[in-house]
């Protein structure tokens, strides 16, 4: 329902909107109604959204950026970190997979004095780096692609090292394709996520020109309801592509995230 509100919504002319929303923008007082089907519908506000406001262009490209390196940039340090807990056992290891998990239970609120000083000791603060570093060294997409080489028998792997095969090619050849799910899995959860993050740019970016594109609706008016319902939709049509490719990863996702070893 609250779907469907938002695309008629996103059709419906300034008056109309007004009229319906008119015991919210202006007293309070009264309940608000909605038709199913606008008696005007315009696509007015998309309009006006894609092609006279800049502002939204640039927020939208800065979700885009944080997002892609984001997911980049845990793919390149999170896989390798899940596959070396999964095959290799080391003195600890098990300590620090325990950390890990703690690390990945800790809301964004404990850490996020301690980011706060952290990052501005680093200088890093006021910038997409600000958001993008600690995100990259998440634990949360560690814990996924783990679950996922956890599912390759170990007999392959000694296999391969019986043939020849060095570490990193039996990494390459055999844990990346095997343990694809968890991987992937960890990307689209992470693009969940990171798309519609509000918390960390808010708290270590102040330039609102670097602001994601999650930021943008909170600063719209109730006099613009219309761009608000559009963008709205815009936003949301990301993620619904990438939760219908990656539906089936999601839901292995959650399978390893519930998973004890």
């Amino acid at each position: 329902m609250p779907v469907f509100f938002l695309i008629t919504g996103s059709v419906m002319g300034n008056m109309e909107l007004r009229e319906y929303l008119s015991p919210v923008i202006s007293d309070g007082a009264g309940f608000i109604s909605w038709k199913v089907i606008p008696d005007y519908p315009t696509f007015e506000h998309y309009g006006k959204l894609l092609f006279m406001t800049p502002q939204f262009f640039v927020l939208f490209w800065n979700s885009i950026k944080l997002t892609v390196i984001i997911l980049a940039g845990q793919l390149i340090v999170g896989v390798p970190a899940a596959w070396g807990f999964a095959v290799y056992k080391f003195k600890g290891s098990e300590v620090i997979f325990a950390l890990y998990v703690v690390l990945m239970l800790l809301p964004f609120q404990v850490t996020m004095l301690s980011s706060y000083l952290v990052l501005n000791t680093l200088g890093m603060l006021d910038t997409h780096s600000a958001v993008i570093l600690p995100a990259v060294f998440s634990t949360f997409p560690v814990f996924l692609a783990y679950g996922g080489f956890r599912t390759i028998p170990m007999q392959l792997i000694e296999a391969a090292r019986i043939d020849g095969a060095g570490e990193f090619r039996i990494f390459c050849k055999i844990g990346l394709p095997l343990g694809k799910s968890g991987i992937l899995s960890a990307v689209v959860l992470g693009y969940l996520e990171y798309w519609n993050m509000m918390e960390q740019p808010m708290a270590f970016i102040e330039n609102k020109a670097l602001w994601p594109l999650s930021l943008y609706l909170p600063e719209i008016t109730w006099s613009q309801a219309g761009s608000a319902f559009a963008a709205s939709v815009i936003t949301l049509v990301p993620a619904v592509f990438v939760f219908i490719w990656g539906q089936d990863y999601l839901e292995q996702g959650i399978i390893f995230s519930g998973l004890k070893e």
